[in-house]
């Protein structure tokens, strides 16, 4: 295996040469590529140390020297890889040495598209478990069971909860069905849930597999200046950013002529809930009403689903 690991870098100053570290422990990791967005700290020049040290680590910035948010930061380092799968990691996170064992094993068959694992916790400081530990605990972000991949995209859209979800710390995929297949990348509109809006269609358009699903294979770094730390937390209101997410998830499936009608309308609802979650108080009830005369059943998932009726009023 020949494996590019792209970590974009932004405002990590202090945790990006553990990042580094924990992708050059393997072999297989052909590179590992740092896309500087122009963090307001002293990231970049600790990324031009760190490619002094190997010359497996690559440093790269957007032609403009700007910053543009972790997607196509993302996307840049998709265009700069040249190993045979690619492998994504925050810079605040980190592998553990157990990153690549179902990976090196799974990717023997050639109808293996990708494969995702479990994602672990990691408080770097006292401060930041005691804010934030209600939230995460020491649980697993992962799918709770094995699944064939034609089951992944249902299961992330109908059944969240049930189902679980994977990180992109813990996706591998094959370079060239990325790029050649599906010519996929990150939405550069999505400055949040970007991740996530992007593995919906990914598990829709590759055959994904499960590796490791009952212990960490990357680790998740919580620190109190993680924006999506504090989205998850509750102090960025949810439902907030998440429109936008299902916005972008309804705006994909309905030019997808593919995706099955059932399917869609799930996904349009999804984003309707939202909207509700989002309007203010005063226009809440007419909202409602509006969409209870049009789709009831677009009310009934937004107030009696888990993931929004706790947000809509």
């Amino acid at each position: 295996m020949k494996i590019s690991v792209i970590i974009p870098v932004y405002n990590a100053e202090k945790f990006v040469s553990q990042a580094v570290e924990s992708a050059l422990q393997f072999d297989e990791v052909h590179e590992v590529i740092l896309i500087e967005d122009r963090s307001p700290d002293n990231a970049l020049q600790v990324c031009k140390q760190l490619i002094e040290k190997n010359d497996r680590i690559k440093l790269y910035q957007h032609p403009d020297k700007g910053n543009h948010g972790a997607g196509p930061t993302r996307n840049l380092g998709i265009q700069k890889a040249t190993g045979d799968f690619i492998a994504f990691l925050d810079a605040d996170d980190y592998f553990l040495p157990n990153r690549f064992d179902a990976e090196k094993e799974l990717f023997k068959d050639p109808k293996v598209e990708g494969v995702y694992g479990a994602l672990g916790v990691h408080y770097y400081t006292e401060k930041a478990k005691e804010q934030y530990y209600p939230v995460f605990g020491d649980k697993l972000t992962t799918v709770h069971k094995k699944h064939g991949p034609k089951d992944v995209f249902p299961g992330q859209i109908y059944l969240l909860g049930s189902f679980g979800l994977f990180s992109i710390d813990t996706l591998t995929i094959r370079r060239d069905a990325l790029v050649k297949k599906m010519n996929i990348l990150f939405k550069a509109s999505l400055r949040l849930h970007q991740d996530s809006e992007f593995l919906f269609r990914l598990s829709y358009y590759l055959d994904l597999y499960p590796g490791i699903l009952d212990k960490a294979i990357a680790m998740r770094g919580v620190h109190e200046n993680n924006r999506i730390t504090q989205v998850d937390s509750k102090k960025i209101n949810p439902a907030t950013t998440r429109v936008l997410l299902w916005q972008e998830v309804d705006n994909w499936a309905k030019n997808e002529e593919t995706i099955p009608d059932h399917i869609k309308l799930h996904i349009n609802r999804m984003y309707r809930s939202f909207r509700i979650a989002t309007t203010p108080a005063p226009q809440k009830w007419g909202v409602i009403l509006k969409h209870l005369i049009s789709d009831y059943p677009s009310i009934r998932s937004g107030i009696y689903n888990i993931n929004f009726r706790k947000n809509l009023f």
